[in-house]
């Protein structure tokens, strides 16, 4: 169930609070639920919430022969 909270902040904070929600495509309620998330998890001693992009990318290599050295030798190669 969702309840409506009333928060008193300074009218610039605000305004860029809805500027960030919204180049992030977010409303700021939304904003704020994901903070308060991250806040719960951290105190909870929980697994934070990942971002989208995150979780999309989440066991993309599983099964891939990359290894520590492979990586290396790979940043050794793109930064000649």
């Amino acid at each position: 169930m969702q309840t409506k909270l009333t928060l008193r902040l300074d009218e610039e904070l605000i305004e860029q609070a809805k500027s960030y929600a919204g180049r992030m495509g977010k409303s700021v309620s939304q904003i704020v639920a994901d903070y308060f998330r991250v806040l719960a998890a951290e105190k909870g001693g929980g697994d934070l919430p990942s971002a989208p992009i995150t979780e999309s990318l989440h066991g993309l290599l599983k099964g891939v022969g990359v290894d520590e050295e492979v990586y290396r030798r790979h940043l050794e190669e793109k930064h000649r």
